[in-house]
C-alpha cells in the first residue's frame, strides 16, 4: 500500500505539471484522488478533514485573485506602474529597484500569483516604451518575476500556502503579521541586494521619462479604480477583526470580490446613475508591441542596442470618448483561478495518503532533529528542507506535507513556531529554484514565451538557485531571531 500512495502521488504530481492537452490542474489532481479512494490509500472518513483544511484557503485566494483581476481591469496596476517609473527620474537603478518594491507591494496585497501574472506584462510593455534592450528587460522582468514569491511572506493572503498553513496551525491574521511582517521586510531586502548584484552590468544607467504615458492615461474605469482603494482599505481592516469574531478570511475577501464585481458591472442597475459606456480604443501600439521573437532569453546573440525594440506607445488621442471602458467582469469571473480549488481538494487526499501510509512520520523524525537543537536549527533545518522539496515536487503538495510532520513532531513554544513559519517560507521561496517549484511560476513562463521572451529551464535553474538560496538563509536567520525577541 505504501508503494501504491508513493505512484499515485507521483503520477499525479506528473499530471498537474506536464498538464497533457491542456488538462486542468484540478482535474489531474481529483483524478489522482479518486485513484487513492478506490485503492483505500485514503478512506472516504478523510475527505471531511481534507476539505477543512483546505477550503477557506482555496476560497479566499480566488476572491483575491479576482479582485487584482478587476482591479487590472481598470487600469489599477499599470497607474501604478506609471507613477514608480516616473519617481526613478530617469536613473536606471532607481527604476529597478522602485519596480522590485512595488512587486513586493502588490505581492503582498494581492498574492505572489496576482503581481507575477499582472505586474509582469506591464513591465515589459514599459520596457518596450523605454526603448530598453532585450538584455535589461531581462533583468527588470526576473525581478518582477523573483519579487512575487519573496516579497509575499508578509500577510496570510500574500500567499496560498500562508493561508493553508494558518488555517492548519490555527494562526490568527494578526499573529501571522507580527512575526512575518518583519520577517518579509528582510526577505525583500535580501532579495533586493541579491537582485541588484546579480542583475547590475545589465540596468541601464538612465532612461527617458517622456517616452512614457502619463498614470492617468492608464485608468479606464475611474469608478472601479476609487472603489478599489476603499475595497482595499476595508479588506485591511476586516482581515484583522475577522478572526477575533470567527468569520473566515475566505467570507471578508469575497465580500471585497462581490463589492468589486458589482461596481465593474454597474450591477444593480437602480445604484447607478445612467451613464453611456463605451469601450476606449486602445492606444496607437499600447498592449501590441511585444519583444521580437528574435531576441531569446538566455541567448549569447541577445547583444541588440535598445533601438531594436518597438517604438513606444504613442499619446492617446484628446478626442476619444470619455465614457468608462466596459470591463468584462464575465470573462473575469470565468478565468478566475476556480481549477485550484479542485486541485486542493483533490491533491491534499492524495498527499494524505503519503500520512496515512506513514511516509511523513519520517520527515518529522528529521524535524524532530532540527527541533532538538533549538530555535535557530528548527527554522534552518525545516526551511532548508521545504525549499528543497518545493523546488522538486512543487509547494503546494509541500507544505501540506510539511505541516503533517511537524504537527507529528510534538514541538512547542518558540521551536514549534520556528517550524512553522519556516515552512511557509520554504514553500514561498523555495519554489523560485525550479520552474517546476510552483504553477504561477510555470504559468508565467508560458506568458513570457507568448510574449516573445523565452526563458529556458536551464537558465532559469542557474539563476533561481544563485538569487534564491542566500535570501532563504537570511530570511529564516531573520525569523529565529525576531521569534526570539517577541517570544510566543
Amino acid at each position: 500500500m505504501t508503494v501504491a500512495a508513493i505512484l499515485i502521488f507521483l503520477a499525479t504530481l506528473t499530471l498537474v505539471i506536464w498538464q497533457p492537452k491542456g488538462l486542468g490542474i484540478g482535474w489531474s489532481a481529483l483524478g489522482g484522488a479518486i485513484v487513492a479512494l478506490a485503492t483505500t490509500v485514503v478512506h472516504f472518513s478523510d475527505v471531511p478533514t481534507v476539505v477543512g483544511i483546505v477550503w477557506n484557503a482555496t476560497l479566499a485566494f480566488v476572491a483575491v485573485i479576482i479582485i487584482s483581476l478587476i482591479l487590472d481591469e481598470c487600469g489599477f496596476f499599470e497607474w501604478a506602474a506609471l507613477h514608480v517609473a516616473r519617481w526613478g527620474r530617469g536613473h536606471g537603478r532607481v527604476l529597478f529597484v522602485l519596480i522590485v518594491l512595488l512587486g513586493a507591494a502588490i505581492a503582498a496585497v494581492f498574492a505572489n500569483d496576482g503581481a507575477a501574472l499582472i505586474l509582469t506584462p506591464i513591465v515589459m510593455q514599459i520596457m518596450l516604451a523605454l526603448r530598453f534592450s532585450p538584455k535589461a528587460s531581462l533583468g527588470f522582468v526576473m525581478a518582477t518575476g523573483f519579487i512575487a514569491d519573496t516579497g509575499s511572506l508578509p500577510l496570510v493572503v500574500s500567499n496560498l500556502v500562508n493561508i493553508v498553513s494558518a488555517d492548519f496551525f490555527g494562526i490568527d491574521f494578526a499573529r501571522f503579521a507580527a512575526v512575518m511582517v518583519p520577517v518579509g521586510l528582510v526577505s525583500v531586502a535580501a532579495s533586493l541586494g541579491v537582485l541588484l548584484l546579480y542583475f547590475r552590468r545589465s540596468i541601464p544607467k538612465t532612461y527617458d521619462v517622456t517616452a512614457l504615458r502619463q498614470p492617468a492615461e492608464a485608468i479606464s474605469d475611474q469608478l472601479t479604480f476609487r472603489t478599489g482603494w476603499v475595497v482595499l482599505a476595508l479588506l485591511l481592516v476586516g482581515y484583522f477583526g475577522a478572526d477575533p469574531i470567527g468569520v473566515p478570511l475566505s467570507v471578508v475577501a469575497g465580500a471585497g470580490a462581490v463589492i468589486l464585481i458589482a461596481v465593474a458591472a454597474r450591477k444593480p442597475a437602480f445604484a447607478f446613475p445612467q451613464a453611456v459606456r463605451q469601450p476606449l480604443p486602445a492606444p496607437v501600439g499600447a498592449g501590441s508591441a511585444e519583444i521580437s521573437e528574435q531576441h531569446s532569453v538566455g541567448d549569447p546573440r541577445n547583444t541588440a542596442d535598445a533601438g531594436d525594440l518597438a517604438a513606444a506607445p504613442a499619446t492617446p488621442d484628446d478626442d476619444r470618448p470619455t465614457g468608462p471602458r466596459h470591463i468584462p467582469v464575465g470573462k473575469v469571473i470565468r478565468e478566475a483561478p476556480w481549477q485550484i480549488v479542485l486541485f486542493s481538494i483533490g491533491m491534499y487526499l492524495v498527499v494524505y495518503g503519503l500520512r496515512n501510509q506513514g511516509l511523513t512520520g519520517e520527515l518529522a523524525k528529521l524535524f524532530g532533529f532540527f527541533a532538538d537543537h533549538g530555535v535557530l536549527a528548527a527554522a534552518l533545518g525545516t526551511g532548508l528542507v521545504v525549499a528543497v522539496l518545493s523546488s522538486i515536487m512543487n509547494n503546494m503538495p509541500t507544505v501540506l506535507i510539511a505541516a503533517l510532520a511537524i504537527g507529528a513532531v510534538g514541538a512547542t513554544g518558540l521551536t514549534h513556531e520556528a517550524m512553522v513559519y519556516a515552512n511557509v517560507i520554504g514553500s514561498d521561496l523555495g519554489p523560485k529554484i525550479t520552474p517546476i517549484g510552483s504553477l504561477a511560476t510555470l504559468l508565467w513562463l508560458h506568458v513570457l514565451d507568448r510574449k516573445g521572451m523565452h526563458i529556458g529551464w536551464g537558465r532559469y535553474f542557474r539563476t533561481g538557485i544563485v538569487l534564491t538560496i542566500p535570501v532563504l538563509l537570511i530570511t529564516l536567520a531573520a525569523l529565529a531571531g525576531w521569534l526570539t525577541v517577541i517570544g510566543t
